[in-house]
């Protein structure tokens, strides 16, 4: 008895040609909406920093100015002492900066690798200071700083800020996805902890480590309510505070020069995060990986 072999036909659903077209079209409207929401009030503050009094008070409003002119910088530069305000705020982000990451890279390598009591349960603790707004702790620092005689000073600047939660916490989550094997070399190699640091964490940490650093650069330099508060002479003030000398009590302001020293503050994190974004990728997506 022979078995005929039947033939399987099978039943394709048409698809519609034009519902993976409409869709990526929808898709590209929608991006485009999404970065004209962003793109032109940052076309409208760059232009306006270009622009003559005569084009920034004309009304319909002229998107494109007849004619550039870099008067609004020099103006925004002599209305207040910009260089200072520039220096104070050098010197704050790098130092600032500086303590920070390397605070942070210490505190995670000892809740990544060193047994200590009471380890979870501070760990924890630290992760609940993220849920705690900035602003609280303003009170409690002005005070601390000022029984310390550091108010108007770089150090009472500087000081409060050099913890990071979130820090510790990125840079954590990374050590942990490093190979136990790198830390047994070590071990056998005779390294102690801080060549371990050194020599073995922070290479291989390194986009992590530039992301702690971006994200406490951007913070140091951004900085107004606590440089605000602790400090009370001119010398001393930071350039986001140095915006609030181009602005007029009487309500009528120089918007060119408001601008321009605008500019000023944004454009040096503006180039850092454009040249250092494939490490906030990388940094980010490492440390949510854990082997």
């Amino acid at each position: 008895m022979t078995v005929m072999p039947t033939a399987v036909t099978t039943e394709t659903t048409p698809q519609n040609p034009s519902g993976p077209r409409r869709t990526r079209w929808w898709g590209v409207v929608g991006l485009v909406a999404a970065a004209l929401v962003f793109l032109i009030p940052l076309y409208l503050f760059v232009s306006t920093a270009f622009k003559t009094s005569a084009d920034i008070n004309i009304w319909p409003m002229r998107l494109i100015p007849r004619s550039l002119t870099l008067d609004n910088f020099v103006n925004a530069w002599n209305l207040a002492p910009f260089d200072q305000f520039l220096i104070n705020s050098v010197v704050v982000t790098v130092i600032g900066t500086t303590l920070k990451v390397l605070l942070a890279i210490f505190t995670a390598y000892a809740f990544a690798y060193l047994p200590f009591p009471g380890k979870r349960w501070l760990f924890l603790f630290m992760l609940g200071a993220l849920m705690v707004p900035g602003h609280v702790t303003l009170l409690v620092n002005y005070i601390t700083v000022g029984q310390l005689n550091l108010v108007n000073t770089y150090a009472g600047l500087i000081l409060p800020g050099v913890a990071s939660a979130f820090g510790t916490f990125l840079l954590r989550q990374y050590f942990l996805s490093i190979p136990k094997e790198v830390l047994e070399a070590a071990e056998l190699d005779g390294a102690g902890h801080l060549r371990t640091i050194v020599s073995f964490i922070v290479p291989m940490a390194r986009p992590a480590i530039i992301t702690v650093g971006l994200i406490a650069l951007i913070d140091e330099w951004n900085g107004f309510v606590w440089p605000l508060i602790v400090t009370n002479s001119v010398n001393m003030r930071t350039l986001p505070i140095g915006l609030l000398y181009l602005k007029e009590n009487e309500g009528i302001n120089d918007w060119g020069a408001l601008m321009a020293g605008t500019l000023f503050v944004v454009l040096p994190m503006a180039i850092v995060l454009l040249l250092a974004q494939r490490y906030i990728v990388a940094g980010l997506a490492g440390s949510a990986v854990r082997r």
